[in-house]
């Protein structure tokens, strides 16, 4: 071997760590347009920002976050709501193409929720729903279209006995489900929808949520951080990071109602939160270093002026 070519091997040696850092120093994450997950995915951005990442946010609906995190083309998803989620991601994570990180949530609800007024009346479970079509004018509210909250749901109104047989699923998305709503709530109209915590909805209308579809949606769920196959050994600074995000009930129906109430840019809420709450910031990036490998906690106090 040549000295020329010893050198030329040497400096492609020397360049591989920076590839491969170069491979991790952009994360790409997808939102899927609910407001608790733009705000957790805004604080994981602002935070890798802190630390010297690129960070790239694309809006995907679930089905198509699950399929891209199997092409490699997103790299973290922070939103998978267990169990609701479960027979959609469970074949990505059978087969490792999807790899969950942590649960970054505990104790939330999902389901078919009514205003107090309307489960007064009787409608107290998802067997009454049909028994009350004409007051609520055949209709069931859900989110956006490819949701898996409403496959179920339309899966029911087909099925005999289920309580919801012949009523109409609206897909529409979280924001214009909760304007339907608010109309109907302020004329004390009946109506039942897709409800969950932790969101501002549970403040701004009194609700009772309905036993009944406990086989999907479960009594009480989480929230998984999942990422494409192999994520966290190959980027594990950020598999770090992943795996120490914990998020509370409080923390994300407070920045969510100054998002969807106040009319608040999400980056900003989510800012304003982790400004006024330095423990909970410092414990994401214990252990976390810079991109370039610096101190982590130095870099996220001073971009968040602590």
């Amino acid at each position: 071997m040549t000295l020329k070519t010893t050198l030329s091997v040497l400096a492609i040696c020397a360049a591989m760590p920076a590839v491969a850092q170069d491979a991790c120093s952009t994360v790409t994450m997808s939102d899927v347009g609910w407001t608790d997950i733009t705000t957790t995915t805004s604080a994981t951005k602002q935070v890798l920002n802190a630390l010297g990442y690129e960070t790239d946010v694309k809006i995907l609906s679930v089905p198509v976050t699950f399929a891209s995190l199997e092409s490699d083309d997103v790299d973290v998803f922070l939103g998978n709501w267990m169990p609701a989620q479960a027979a959609a991601i469970g074949p990505y994570i059978e087969s490792g193409e999807i790899e969950k990180v942590a649960t970054n949530l505990t104790g939330t609800k999902y389901t078919l929720a009514v205003p107090a007024y309307t489960y007064e009346k009787g409608l107290k479970t998802y067997a009454d729903i049909n028994t009350f079509k004409d007051d609520l004018d055949g209709k069931i509210y859900g989110i956006e279209p490819g949701n898996e909250g409403n496959g179920y749901l339309v899966s029911l109104t087909e099925k005999a006995d289920s309580g919801l047989e012949g009523m109409e699923v609206v897909e529409s998305s979280e924001q214009g489900m909760l304007a339907q709503v608010r109309r109907l709530y302020d004329k004390q109209q009946d109506v039942v929808f897709l409800g969950w915590e932790p969101h501002p909805m549970n403040a701004n209308f009194e609700l009772k949520y309905l036993p009944g579809g406990e086989d999907f949606f479960g009594e009480e769920g989480v929230v998984d951080t999942v990422t494409r196959e192999g994520y966290a050994a190959e980027c594990p600074n950020v598999g770090k990071l992943l795996s120490n995000l914990a998020f509370t009930l409080p923390m994300e129906n407070g920045i969510m109602g100054q998002i969807l109430d106040d009319g608040m840019d999400p980056d900003a809420a989510t800012l304003e939160w982790m400004k006024g709450n330095k423990d909970a910031v410092m414990a994401w990036v214990d252990g976390v270093t810079t991109v370039d490998g610096g101190d982590g906690a130095a870099a996220v106090s001073e971009a968040f002026g602590y």
